[in-house]
């Protein structure tokens, strides 16, 4: 019968084998494109995190809505961001109805949805592979102000910048 333990050279093969079980497949979030600041392009939303995202395309980018803020899925503001006054929850359920229809709850607690294709515009990186972005529906029209018109989420001027609702 021949012995099944691991010798020391294999153990780096053994540790990135472990790695690529725990973390999923190497390069996964290099592979989320960051378009680029005055791009235009098309998002057909799949999940939603928060009140001002991610938001996940079907076609690849993950967005972060441009000029707001919204609370985190803890009920708390991070430091230096604006505050609405709004829930996380009610500012994630606000958005994923603008988004489209929900058809259910991911196993990392994303909300899925399936709606229509939204129009955006690159604002450049969100940090780490998310885009921001400024989105318009067919059938809500701009998203970044219907969450401000709402108030689920707080303009950002850092941020808005010169965007018109």
């Amino acid at each position: 019968m021949k012995d099944s333990a691991i010798t020391s050279s294999q153990i780096p093969q053994a540790i990135l084998g472990l790695a690529v079980l725990v973390l999923g497949p190497l390069g996964a979030k290099a592979d989320v494109p960051v378009i680029s600041r005055g791009q235009t392009f098309n998002c057909t939303p799949s999940h939603v995190w928060d009140g001002d995202g991610p938001i996940w395309c079907e076609e690849g980018p993950r967005l972060r809505l441009a000029g707001i803020a919204a609370r985190e899925l803890d009920g708390t503001c991070s430091p230096g961001h604006p505050c609405p006054s709004a829930s996380a929850e009610d500012a994630r359920d606000a958005l994923a109805a603008f988004l489209g229809v929900r058809t259910g709850v991911s196993r990392h607690g994303h909300i899925m949805l399936t709606g229509p294709t939204l129009t955006c515009r690159s604002d450049g990186s969100a940090g780490g592979n998310r885009t921001a972005s400024w989105c318009v529906s067919p059938s809500v029209g701009d998203i970044n102000c219907a969450m401000v018109d709402g108030g689920w989420a707080t303009r950002w001027d850092r941020y808005w910048k010169n965007h018109r609702c």
